[in-house]
């Protein structure tokens, strides 16, 4: 029995469409400049963004890290949520690479309060480091994918730039953010500084992720990710695969919505599991399975014996994730197996 696989879109697999791409890529050396399908992909992300300029970067987390070391410098204080993935998954690098201090403010169903975050931005005090920079998420992984909803998105970037911060946007999955909130993704970019969008996940490339701002922006990030020796030659096959995802596989992130839902609503149904349905807006599931009697491990280890890969989220979650390779006869097989594990069939 093969297992399907639900532990997170960032499994997904490059399309044919991506796999040809990178074969026929032309390439050049992107250390100076001279990658044209660098230089495409980077132009195309920009204008989609509406920023000025985006850069190719490695990974998400490169992203996020170049972007605070570009707004903010060693000792400056960076405001974000607790349960941000810049704060909670990124192995400290806020502080251990960029050097600087994280001060972070809680979420509620994965949105910051902007008066909370005005409360946090202390006054200038010899004894205090200088608040450079807020941090934005959306959408919003601890919370199950949740959005951040546009109003609350600008009036938190409000609260940043009226009291003279930069504002930093995790974007990584801003496309599912926008589709779910039926909005073009300029209004969430649009009031930011900096945004990072991840090109794996549920937009499937292999590798790679674009960081956007105005020029002078991505001219010192440029410095600063050859800095972090992320310096690339022939890039292009990086590249190729972020145009075919950018022309053909944002609209279809809704599809991965909808299976989520789906997904959602019969493991509401299955006896131990619990589901909000109301925190289930894009493409992960949160699952609450306290009703078990198990712990998160042993109910991982039941789905994995019965064909199903999930991710914990201990002591009393696991989380589901949707993407391309899950369609609705998918879901319905994903819900069979999971019932069946857990009634230990």
């Amino acid at each position: 029995m093969r297992p399907i696989n639900l532990r997170s879109d960032t499994q997904t697999l490059p399309t044919p469409a991506m796999l040809e791409a990178i074969a026929t890529a032309e390439l050049g050396d992107d250390t100076y400049d001279e990658d044209p399908t660098v230089a495409r992909l980077e132009a195309m992300a920009a204008t989609r963004l509406g920023m000025e300029a985006a850069i190719l970067v490695l990974s998400g987390q490169m992203g996020n890290i170049i972007a605070t070391m570009v707004h903010a410098g060693p000792g400056d204080e960076v405001i974000l949520d607790r349960d941000s993935h810049v704060f909670y998954y990124e192995v400290g690098a806020l502080s251990s690479v960029a050097g600087l201090s994280p001060w972070p403010v809680s979420s509620h169903a994965g949105c910051m309060d902007p008066e909370e975050v005005a409360a946090a931005i202390r006054g200038r005090d010899l004894h205090f480091p200088r608040a450079r920079l807020l941090c934005l998420e959306n959408t919003h992984n601890r919370s199950g994918g949740r959005v951040v909803p546009v109003e609350r998105h600008r009036a938190l970037c409000g609260v940043a730039h009226e009291r003279g911060l930069a504002v930093h946007l995790d974007g990584a999955r801003i496309f599912n953010a926008a589709i779910a909130a039926g909005v073009p993704v300029t209004e969430y970019t649009r009031d930011v500084d900096s945004v990072m969008v991840c090109l794996t996940k549920g937009l499937s490339c292999p590798l790679g992720s674009i960081l956007a701002g105005s020029r002078e922006f991505v001219q010192r990030a440029d410095e600063v990710r050859r800095r972090l020796g992320g310096g690339m030659r022939q890039a292009g096959v990086i590249a190729a695969p972020g145009i075919v995802a950018l022309e053909t596989m944002v609209d279809r992130l809704a599809d991965d919505h909808r299976n989520a839902r789906r997904l959602a609503e019969g493991l509401a149904t299955v006896p131990g599991l619990a589901v909000d349905l109301e925190t289930v807006e894009t493409n992960m599931v949160n699952v609450d399975h306290r009703g078990t009697g198990m712990s998160t491990d042993e109910v991982l280890k039941r789905l994995l014996a019965g064909g199903v890969i999930a991710s914990g989220r201990p002591p009393r979650q696991i989380r589901l994730v949707t993407n391309r390779h899950h369609d609705a006869g998918v879901i319905e097989e994903a819900l069979e197996r999971i019932r069946r594990a857990l009634a230990g069939v």
